[in-house]
């Protein structure tokens, strides 16, 4: 008996030391004893990070997840029930989870094991779980997008979403304008679940994932977790994970935020392609690609190709800008490499920059570009062929092909555009046409723009 109590008072020793290696504040961490409620690793460092919100300058959206069985569930109903509403009075988190019935039944499932230890009274029908201070958790549930046009208009000091990525950017800003509070030393937040894939996979991935890979989290914190973070994971569940294919392996069982459901460039690695800060070799071969566009962006990039491997070395993306202003733009990124553009061997477009617009002047968009200097050809069109090329550059590391591709982390939309890319399902060899939505969000402008340009075949290059 003396020998079972030591064994659960180094147990107990050993997890609030973990608690506290990971930040978790002190009265957090006693109303998660008290309540019954053991965090796993993973799920301190969410709790931890779910606290730095209160702070001035703190973020406002935590995500967590990327891969399936990772307790994210159980972590952010804890981090709302059992901390956050305690420590306020009249709290209203309004929790929006995925399709009516089956959210139902496992959230009342999922309330039964973690506010097991937290008197509340939990009104099914209402759908709304009350605590004694008058804080509430308003449970709100969606099938289709314009469910969550109910919750519109009303006030809640926090929102969690599971499934985030089941929501497009469109409807996520819509409830972010409920996100607001008059209760003093409290701070409006967020707080996300998800796994990769979904309608909401892209504005995720910008938002939560690309900052937290380049260590520039500002008003968002990410805590990757997969099923390796779950000790409580049955081995049959694991099994599962194990057993599937594609990219809903990558994806569901290992987090990989780079694949998805059709994705056409299935073999893209982020870590074995993107070089920090690329630069032009002495010597190498220059050339740039231009996508024309107006409500569409217009793209440039600049490429070389240096021991074997071609680089995309910089970008340029503006939306609703005069030929004037993105020649301008243009010229200065090419001097931020030493470059004008006298330096290239070749400069190409799409088709339709050379097309008559049936303008008074009768100029075409190339007379314009050359006009402000920068001469303009006709780019390669073929997209089979440049789909192709592409996909053969990318390689795929994990069968040991390796890239005969870099680009630069300065090609941001690049970057984002190239692993979102899908099936063209009328002509599978081909890329789905994407437009951008009126944030400038999404589209396929940036992959169209380095497409022309890895297509581009001189028959002798220009040195410098």
């Amino acid at each position: 008996m003396v020998h079972s109590q030591q064994v659960v008072n180094a147990a107990a020793t050993r997890f609030v030391q973990t608690a506290k290696q990971a930040g978790v504040a002190q009265d957090s961490l006693t109303r998660f004893v008290k309540a019954g409620y053991v965090p796993q690793p993973k799920q301190l460092i969410f709790h931890a990070t779910a606290r730095e919100c209160d702070a001035a300058g703190g973020p406002i959206r935590v995500g967590l997840g990327g891969a399936r069985g990772g307790t994210k569930s159980h972590s952010v109903l804890a981090q709302v029930g059992i901390d956050d509403c305690q420590r306020f009075d009249g709290l209203k988190f309004l929790y929006l989870r995925k399709v009516l019935k089956a959210a139902k039944e496992s959230f009342d499932d999922l309330r039964r094991r973690v506010l097991m230890g937290v008197p509340h009274d939990y009104r099914r029908q209402e759908g709304i779980v009350k605590f004694p201070n008058d804080s509430r958790i308003i449970l709100g549930h969606y099938q289709n997008e314009k469910d969550i046009d109910a919750y519109l208009g009303l006030e809640y000091d926090g929102v969690a979403i599971e499934e985030a990525t089941q929501l497009s950017h469109s409807k996520v800003k819509d409830i972010r304008t409920c996100v607001r509070t008059a209760k003093f030393g409290w701070r409006p937040r967020e707080y996300y679940t998800t796994n990769p894939g979904g309608v909401g996979h892209a504005w995720f991935k910008q938002e939560f994932i690309e900052p937290f890979r380049t260590d520039n989290e500002i008003v968002t914190r990410f805590i990757p977790t997969t099923h390796k973070d779950n000790a409580f994971l049955d081995a049959g569940y694991v099994n599962q994970l194990d057993q599937l294919t594609g990219w809903k392996l990558r994806a569901w069982r290992d987090g990989d935020w780079d694949i998805a459901a059709g994705q056409f460039f299935s073999t893209w690695s982020h870590d074995a392609i993107v070089r920090d800060d690329l630069q032009v070799m002495p010597g190498a071969p220059v050339w740039c690609a231009l996508d024309y566009g107006f409500q569409h962006p217009t793209v440039c990039y600049l490429l070389s190709e240096y021991d074997g491997r071609k680089q995309i070395i910089d970008e340029h993306w503006r939306q609703r800008a005069l030929v004037s202003e993105n020649s301008a733009d243009i010229k200065n990124m090419l001097a931020k490499h030493g470059l004008t553009v006298d330096h290239l061997k070749g400069f190409v477009a799409g088709s339709d920059v050379f097309a008559a617009r049936g303008n008074e002047s009768g100029k075409t968009i190339a007379d314009e570009y050359r006009d402000n200097g920068i001469r303009l050809t006709p780019a390669n069109m073929d997209r089979i062929n440049g789909a192709g090329m592409l996909l053969k550059l990318i390689g795929s590391p994990d069968r040991g092909i390796e890239p005969q591709i870099q680009i630069s982390n300065r090609c941001k939309k690049l970057i984002e555009c190239i692993p979102n890319l899908q099936h063209d399902p009328h002509r599978p060899e081909d890329v789905l046409k994407v437009d951008v939505d009126d944030d400038g969000q999404g589209g396929d402008d940036a992959y169209d723009g380095v497409r022309y340009g890895l297509m581009f075949r001189p028959k002798e290059w220009k040195m410098y």
